[in-house]
């Protein structure tokens, strides 16, 4: 049997191409070749050459006088002029002049009429459908190819960055460093049977660096790297989503091995009939099932791996996280004292520090910050030093970007009177000293009366210099005591209550609700959870899970108790503490009048009698 003919498509096309422009050619030669034979002359010159006896013969048209010459002259075998009216034409005969006639032409009148409310029409058109495809994102052609995939596809080259950037969650780099290795040896991997996880989900809190190990994991592989957030899938138009996930891992595939990045999934994976009252088959749905259902077509030899990025995992559909799908979590935490010295020299390699700058006491100082608080940090610090027209970064410009973070921007023009600035040092000194009298406190680095934020009339800054994963129930009561010091010192010296302590007494209430909800921390209701985790609880309940028990009015007035028994409690011991060092409260409260700020130093001095007292 004959193989059959391949006719390339476009050779074909190539070939009418050439014919077209050859008919082209003869149709102009044909016109020049008629226009090289024929003058166009004046009236006149026509007359002169009838009177003349050079014209055989003429034609007469509705515009037009065409004479054929006896013989050619100058080439040219025909006399062409426009007619003009036999009177006139008698009347300007006797000047001797030459006299022509000019026809106007209607053709680009009418033309214009037609074509400019057309051209007007479709511009208009074509600018508000333009400006609909910019809205929905991706120009003209982003509009027309509704369900092409928006992700951004990068190279080697292009992501910038290795794991030599990432700094802080070593665990997290060595569970991706297999993935890495898959990439570049997959017959090692496949020598004894073993196959890479189809999906690695990074699971953390905002900040700590779960993209940025994406990109790094692309970066040391050296493969296409397709970069999507989850909220790019759903579109107004049902169907658009689930579009977008097949042509996204159909160009995955084509350019395999590569790496599919899905940031923050819990905008496409949430749980499906989470709400059953709005319907269960969605846009979101159909882009999840199908999700789903590509995660399930392909094979782990083909070198297409999936990373995801969630800060909610507690909210995604169990379909997602089962075995074959998603088989490995990674979790990317908050760094470590080590690990935020990590961070902060990869972020110090761009400023210049001075000499005496020890990065361990600004990791001592920044305990809880993420990566990106970190960078920011970092930032910021250099920031403060470029204000004051320094050539270096030092720590003091590290402490002032941390209390910037924490505590908020200064206000110098908000303006106290007499009685209120008393008031907020008195508060301020009150939380101070509860803090330096009590043992195994965190430690107080600085007190100040100056408003920063958008309602701190004053703050005090106390940072932990160590991280700590367990908290006892007497340092949670220490907490609150530190906490209600400020209202316990109002009350002592100036004998009344003030706003000013709103904020101290929401946190004091939310510590000592968990002590008795959560932690069973409180001995006559019993070692009982009676709430769920806070940043789960909506979604579990919405979702039939968790702990939903619905509480008797008689344990939650014993709840109540408790919680107000705890706090009660937390401002007693503040009020005896201050008490007794009542004179060192009043001292430094005046000292904080006369210099608004005391550093750790001044507070270490002015606390010294009360380590001295019984």
């Amino acid at each position: 049997m004959p193989a059959p003919l391949n006719i390339d498509r476009r050779q074909t096309w190539n070939v009418g191409y050439w014919i077209l422009a050859l008919l082209a050619l003869m149709f102009v030669q044909s016109l020049w070749q008629d226009a090289s034979r024929v003058e166009t002359v004046p009236y006149s010159a026509f007359e002169q050459a009838l009177a003349e006896g050079r014209v055989a013969e003429v034609t007469v048209s509705d515009q037009a006088i065409s004479g054929k010459l006896k013989s050619p002259e100058n080439g040219k075998t025909r006399l062409v002029a426009t007619r003009v009216e036999p009177e006139l034409a008698a009347r300007l005969e006797k000047y001797g002049v030459p006299y022509a006639r000019t026809v106007d032409s209607p053709l680009l009148r009418e033309l214009l009429s037609w074509i400019a409310p057309a051209a007007v029409f479709f511009g208009l058109w074509y600018f508000v459908i333009r400006r609909m495809a910019e809205r929905s994102g991706g120009g003209l052609g982003g509009f027309m190819a509704i369900g092409k995939s928006r992700a951004k596809v990068y190279v080697e080259t292009d992501t910038g960055v290795d794991f030599a950037d990432v700094a802080g969650v070593d665990e997290a780099k060595e569970e991706l460093k297999e993935v890495v290795d898959f990439l570049k040896h997959p017959q090692e991997y496949g020598r004894l049977g073993a196959h890479i996880p189809k999906g690695v989900l990074l699971v953390g809190p905002p900040g700590t660096g779960k993209t940025l190990l994406a990109k790094a994991v692309a970066g040391e592989a050296g493969v296409p790297f397709f970069s999507i957030s989850g909220s790019e899938f759903v579109e107004m138009f049902v169907g658009v989503g689930a579009a977008r996930v097949r042509d996204l891992f159909e160009q995955a595939r084509q350019k395999a091995p590569a790496i599919i990045f899905i940031d923050e999934l819990d905008a496409l994976g949430r749980a499906r009939g989470a709400f059953p009252g709005l319907g269960g088959h969605d846009e979101k749905e159909q882009t999840l099932n199908q999700l789903l259902v590509e995660m399930d077509g392909f094979d782990t030899s083909s070198g297409l791996i999936i990373l995801a990025a969630t800060n909610r995992p507690e909210i995604l559909d169990t379909a997602l996280l089962r075995a074959g799908r998603f088989d490995r979590q990674v979790l990317v935490d908050r760094p470590d004292r080590k690990g935020r010295r990590d961070i902060l020299a990869v972020h110090a390699r761009k400023v210049r520090l001075a000499p005496d700058v020890n990065l361990d006491d600004v990791a001592g100082i920044s305990a809880g910050f993420t990566g990106a608080d970190l960078a920011n940090l970092v930032n910021e610090a250099a920031i403060a030093a470029t204000r004051r027209h320094a050539q270096e970064v030092t720590l003091a410009d590290f402490s002032a970007a941390v209390e910037r973070i924490v505590a908020g921007l200064e206000r110098r023009s908000r303006v106290l009177n007499p009685h209120e600035r008393r008031a907020v040092a008195l508060h301020e000194m009150g939380h101070a000293l509860v803090a330096l009298a009590q043992p195994d406190s965190d430690a107080v680095h600085k007190v100040s009366i100056i408003p920063r934020g958008i309602g701190a009339l004053g703050y005090t800054l106390q940072r932990p210099t160590e991280d700590r994963y367990l908290m006892t129930r007497a340092e949670l009561q220490r907490r609150i005591a530190v906490l209600l010091g400020g209202r316990a010192a109002e009350v002592l010296v100036l004998g009344e209550l003030s706003t000013g302590a709103a904020d101290d007494l929401a946190k004091a209430t939310d510590i000592a609700r968990e002590m008795v909800t959560r932690f069973g921390m409180d001995s006559a209701l019993g070692h009982v959870a009676y709430e769920p985790p806070r940043a789960a609880a909506p979604e579990l309940a919405l979702l039939g899970g968790g702990n939903t028990r619905t509480l008797s009015e008689a344990t939650m007035q014993r709840i109540d108790a408790a919680l107000a028994a705890l706090v009660a409690e937390g401002f007693a011991e503040a009020t005896r503490l201050l008490t007794r060092h009542r004179d060192v409260l009043e001292r430094g409260a005046a000292l904080l009048l006369e210099r608004e700020t005391l550093a750790e130093d001044e507070l270490r001095e002015l606390a010294a009698p009360l380590r001295e007292r019984p």
